[in-house]
């Protein structure tokens, strides 16, 4: 019961706009620090997938004596091509997609390494963005 001249105890509006206000500012400092790093994040996937496919391709011509051909394609590493006869299945989960959902690209003989494959990916946007390679 509340005797004259007692102060309930609580917060007052003021208090509680000013701790929203600080979690406000605390938030927006957090979530400017962070943007970017989804992007940053599908990237690095890139990467590692190029090179997981890299060291598949590179079991295929150990085994076989060349690369797959571009028309054979990463494909290759999942299903025997005809002329392959020491092949083994390079990719047990099959050829995978890009982080933005697209399919990697294989060429060979490659255009940025004379002496073996390109392998990469568009990047976001299909393409719009710099591209994902192994040169």
């Amino acid at each position: 019961m509340k005797r004259h001249g007692q102060r309930v105890a609580g917060f007052s509006m003021i208090e509680l706009l000013l701790v929203l206000v600080i979690l406000g500012v605390l938030v927006g400092i957090v979530v400017t620090r962070f943007t970017g790093r989804g992007e940053q994040a599908r990237v690095t996937a890139a990467r590692a997938d190029i090179r997981s496919l890299e060291t598949a391709l590179d079991a295929f011509e150990i085994d076989n004596g060349r690369f797959p051909t571009t028309q054979e394609g990463l494909e290759a590493l999942v299903e025997r091509p005809s002329n392959a006869p020491n092949w083994n299945r390079y990719l047990s989960r099959g050829v995978p997609t890009d982080p933005w959902g697209n399919p990697y690209v294989y060429e060979y003989p490659g255009r940025y390494n004379d002496d073996g494959y390109d392998l990469y990916s568009e990047g976001p946007e299909g393409g719009d963005g710099e591209r994902i390679g192994n040169w």
